[in-house]
Order: structure tokens, then sequence, then C-alpha cells
């Protein structure tokens, strides 16, 4: 029983889509880096605090790092 528990667990997080489980990009880290230096710095090397802060925001965000911001469900 607990082998098949098992099973199904890891079945399910290997169906889990990859970006979700990824950080950005080298790429998408150039897009926000201005931004994230102006509006969170405090929050570098934090990834989690740093994500939440530029969502909070996003609206003072350049086009490019509003559309990271975005592609990453904020």
């Amino acid at each position: 029983m607990k082998i098949s528990v098992l099973a199904a667990l890891l079945l399910t997080a290997a169906a889990l889509p990859a970006t979700a489980q990824s950080g950005p990009t080298p790429q998408e880290q150039m897009a926000c880096r201005g931004d994230a230096s102006k509006f969170c710095a405090e929050h570098i090397g934090k990834p989690p605090q740093m994500n939440a802060c530029l969502r909070e925001n996003k609206a003072k965000l350049s086009d490019s790092c509003r559309k990271v911001v975005e592609s990453h469900g904020g």
C-alpha cells in the first residue's frame, strides 16, 4: 500500500510544469535587474521576497520586467 501511494506522489510531481519548479531565466533576470535594484533592493538574494516585492510594484515596473512578473503568475 505504501509503495503505491509513493508511486502516485512521484508521478504527480513529475507531471507538474517545469516552469512552476524553476526560477527566472538569465534573460528574465536581466529584464528585471534595474527594477529589482530600484524597488526591491532589500530583497536581493531572497527569491520569494523579491518575487513578492516585484508583484507588489508591478505598476511601476518597466514593460519588460512586468512581462516577466506576469509570466510567473504575478
